[in-house]
């Protein structure tokens, strides 16, 4: 059966192609705008990042998430009071003057640092004294770059908007070398690129400030699980006229020339609509097109080709009640000063880093019953497992797994001795894990890495060359709880009209 595109209440129609953030922001914002929208996602629960899931009695997100724009005027807070979905229970704020923990072990050295501009700058300098108007510059820097990124600010483009200073294009650890000069307060500097997978010489400054600053701006987490989060925006597409599918993937996609006619799912279910926005990643897009060829030779061998950010291995603790006090800050950990520029290489030292958490609950009491904790690793680490499948893993990938986790465990003693006697249940998940539920090559954590040396090569735009087609999720501009939500706003500027969220945000 097909469904067509007109709606018995004369609504246009939108599917879109997973139910991930970007899908269910993108969603959410065509509800909102008369749109009666069709999600299909592959997984039994929609969110993509922000799914939760129950182990030992305990709710834990698949994601890490250290989430930025939510301060009262933030980018991302204006959005979602727009779509009807801001509900500060869901949202808990990190402890201000100890905001961030970086530990590195080489020098035995915890830096505790506050949030905002200025509890960063006193923070840092406490610790540098010598380089405070080094770090003063280095913030100016930061800021003037993300001044030139009109929609960060929810602010329409001009023609000066297309005109970037001498370190937007900057690689990030030479855009940090040219203010810092301590080689110590460099690597502190770069502890966010866990966030966003930076690597040396090809992260570009942008993508390193754009983080830097929405952090500094008022960070917080989702308290009760990320997935609360998810059925709101859910809600405001089922509200309106809108349906998602769950446990059916898109299978294929019938096209006539540049146009899609109808997709068809993998349980042969046919449905048709106006546009289609496709939150998958780009590769499996285009594996599933009746036609290859409406796509470019040149664009089909950019998106095989592009290079993606590596991806990581995940540990989830459970603790016996009111053993392990509630860490109101995001940890970090490295080896060293240099080690967050080292994480998407095979290294024999693994794991050279981590970050860490205790997700707050609604109403946080003094103790936590649970521990995240997310290790960078490359692919290359589960290569020779990556035609198995979950529930088909053999027994040498369960005992790597374990290997993995008592190197991270002994790790974290370090920080927290005797933190294993607190334990009383471990789940674990690698590369493998990520690339299977998100449906993201080689399980990347942030999408295609973006290269300063080509930037065109690791951008996409949310238009395509098929009529009715659209982009929209972490591959095609910025990644993450920021960067997904306003590529959403672009890609449905371009099916509504130039200006028509900005104008109302």
């Amino acid at each position: 059966m097909t469904r067509m595109p007109d709606t018995a209440n004369g609504k246009k129609t939108a599917i879109i192609l997973g139910g991930g953030l970007g899908g269910l922001f993108t969603g959410a914002i065509l509800a909102k705008n008369d749109y009666a929208v069709t999600i299909i996602e592959k997984n039994s629960s929609i969110g993509g990042g922000l799914q939760s899931f129950v182990r030992f009695g305990e709710i834990y997100d698949t994601g890490m998430h250290v989430i930025g724009g939510m301060q009262e005027g933030g980018n991302i807070r204006r959005l979602c009071e727009y779509l009807g979905v801001y509900d500060p229970t869901i949202f808990a704020e990190v402890q201000q003057n100890h905001a961030d923990e970086i530990y590195i072990a080489s020098d035995d050295m915890a830096y505790k640092i506050a949030a905002g501009r200025d509890g960063f700058l006193a923070s840092m300098s406490r610790y540098f004294p010598s380089e405070h108007e080094n770090l003063n510059r280095y913030l100016d820097a930061v800021y003037a770059i993300v001044d030139e990124m009109p929609l960060y600010h929810l602010r329409e483009a001009s023609e000066n908007d297309f005109i970037h200073n001498e370190d937007f294009f900057l690689p990030a650890d030479e855009f940090i070398a040219k203010y810092i000069q301590d080689p110590k307060l460099r690597g502190v500097i770069s502890y966010l690129n866990l966030l966003y997978s930076g690597e040396r010489n090809t992260t570009p400054a942008y993508t390193h400030a754009i983080i830097t600053v929405l952090y500094l701006s008022g960070p917080c987490r989702f308290a009760g699980g990320s997935h609360r989060f998810a059925d709101l925006l859910a809600n405001v597409i089922t509200d309106n006229d809108g349906t998602i599918i769950l446990n059916e993937a898109v299978k294929f996609i019938h096209n006539e020339g540049r146009t899609i006619m109808c997709v068809e799912t993998d349980r042969g279910r046919k449905l048709s609509a106006d546009v289609y926005i496709s939150d998958i990643d780009p590769n499996t897009l285009l594996d599933i097109f009746d036609d290859v060829t409406v796509f470019p030779k040149a664009f089909r061998s950019r998106i095989k080709d592009v290079p993606y950010t590596y991806s990581a291995f995940t540990i989830n603790l459970k603790f016996h009640e009111k053993t392990f006090r509630y860490i109101n800050h995001t940890g970090y950990y490295f080896e060293d000063y240099d080690s967050s520029w080292k994480m998407g290489e095979e290294n024999t030292d693994w794991p050279l880093g981590f970050l860490y958490m205790t997700p707050p609950e609604v109403n946080q009491g003094k103790y936590t019953n649970k521990m995240i904790i997310t290790i960078p690793m490359p692919w290359e680490y589960v290569r020779k497992w990556e035609c198995t499948t979950l529930g088909q893993r053999t027994k040498d990938y369960q005992f790597w797994k374990k290997q993995c986790m008592d190197l991270v465990l002994d790790k974290l003693e370090t920080i927290y001795p005797g933190i294993h006697y607190c334990i009383e249940a471990i789940n674990t998940a690698s590369p493998l894990t990520i690339r299977d539920y998100y449906g993201t090559k080689g399980g990347s954590m942030c999408g295609i890495q973006k290269d300063c040396k080509n930037i065109t090569l690791s951008h996409l735009s949310t238009r395509t060359k098929v009529s009715n087609l659209f982009l929209t999720g972490q591959n095609v501009s910025l990644h993450g709880f920021c960067g997904v939500p306003l590529t959403a706003i672009r890609t449905c500027e371009d099916i509504l009209g130039q200006h028509t969220i900005l104008s109302k945000l």
